[in-house]
C-alpha cells in the first residue's frame, strides 16, 4: 500500500480536477456509472441513494456531483438549533441540506483536503445566501474545528478515503459536545481485500481500495469510546455495485452502509 501522503495528493487530485471540470467519469464516483457532467445528471445518482427530488431541486447548480454512496441525512435526525460538520463536504450538497433542517438557529460546518471544492462550496452558499453555512479547508484527520462544539457529524462515502481512519474517528469523537452523534454512510468492505484491490490507486479514489470491513470499523469506534454503535449493510444489487468501478470486480469486496454512534 502507498504511504499515507501519498494517498492523500492522489485522492486531494482527483477531487481537485472534479471540482473544476464536473466530470467524475467512471473510477471517481461511488454512486456513477456515468458521467455527471450536467446537475440532472448528477441528480439521477442522488435519487437513487434516497434523496427526494424536491431536495435536489433546492440545491445550487453543481452542488451535487453525484459522488455519495449514500445518504446521511436519512438518519442524522438533524434538529433546528444544531450545529452539524460535514467531513469532506465537497461542492455541499448535505451541507445545503442540512442547513434547511437545523434552521437560522442552527450552524452548518463543512470541511474538505480539496481547495477547488471548499471555493465550489462557498460560491454555492453565496449563491443560496446562507448565512450559517461555512466551508473551511482542512484534513479530516486534522479538523479545524473546535473541542466538543458540535452536536452532529455527517459524512458520505469519504472515510474510506483516509489513510488514517483511527485519526479521522479520534479527531470527530474530540468535535463531538456529550451526547454527540454520527451520522455517516460510507463503503465497507466484505472481507479482506486481495492486493490488486487494495493497492490500486485509482481505485483508491472510487471509495474502493480503502474500505474497512464492519468488525474493524466496530472495534476502532468503540476503542475510541463511542457508544451504541450500529452498522448497517444495505443490500443492492450486485450491478449497482459494479458501477463503483467498472471492470474491477469489487461488487465481491464492498457494499455500502450506514454507521451510527454516540459520544457518551
Amino acid at each position: 500500500m502507498a504511504d499515507a501522503e501519498t494517498i492523500r495528493r492522489t485522492v486531494r487530485a482527483v477531487y481537485d480536477r472534479i471540482a473544476v471540470t464536473n466530470d467524475t467519469g467512471c473510477g471517481c464516483d461511488c454512486a456513477c456509472g456515468s458521467d455527471t457532467a450536467a446537475p440532472s445528471e448528477a441528480g439521477g445518482s442522488s435519487l437513487r441513494l434516497g434523496y427526494s427530488r424536491e431536495e435536489l431541486e433546492s440545491l445550487p447548480v453543481g452542488a451535487d456531483l453525484g459522488l455519495g454512496c449514500g445518504n446521511p441525512q436519512a438518519i442524522a435526525g438533524l434538529k433546528p438549533g444544531e450545529t452539524v460538520l460535514d467531513l469532506g463536504s465537497g461542492a455541499g450538497i448535505d451541507c445545503f441540506l442540512a442547513a434547511r433542517q437545523v434552521t437560522s438557529t442552527g450552524r452548518v460546518i463543512g470541511v474538505d483536503m480539496s481547495a477547488s471544492m471548499v471555493a465550489r462550496a462557498r460560491e454555492n452558499a453565496v449563491t443560496m445566501d446562507l448565512g450559517h453555512v461555512e466551508f473551511r479547508l482542512g484534513e479530516i484527520e486534522h479538523l479545524p474545528v473546535a473541542d466538543s462544539s458540535v452536536d452532529v457529524i455527517i459524512s458520505n462515502c469519504v472515510i474510506n478515503l483516509s489513510p488514517d481512519k483511527p485519526a479521522v474517528l479520534r479527531e470527530a469523537f474530540r468535535v463531538l459536545k456529550h451526547g454527540g452523534r454520527l451520522a455517516i454512510s460510507d463503503v465497507v468492505a466484505l472481507g479482506v481485500l486481495p492486493p490488486e484491490v487494495r493497492d490500486d490507486m485509482e481505485l483508491l479514489g472510487s471509495c474502493v481500495s480503502g474500505a474497512a470491513t464492519v468488525p474493524e470499523l466496530t472495534a476502532l469506534l468503540s476503542s475510541i469510546g463511542f457508544i451504541e454503535v450500529r452498522i448497517d449493510t444495505a443490500d443492492p444489487s450486485r450491478e449497482s455495485n459494479r458501477e463503483w468501478a467498472p471492470g474491477a470486480t469489487v461488487e465481491d469486496y464492498l457494499i455500502s452502509a450506514t454507521i451510527q454512534a454516540r459520544k457518551p
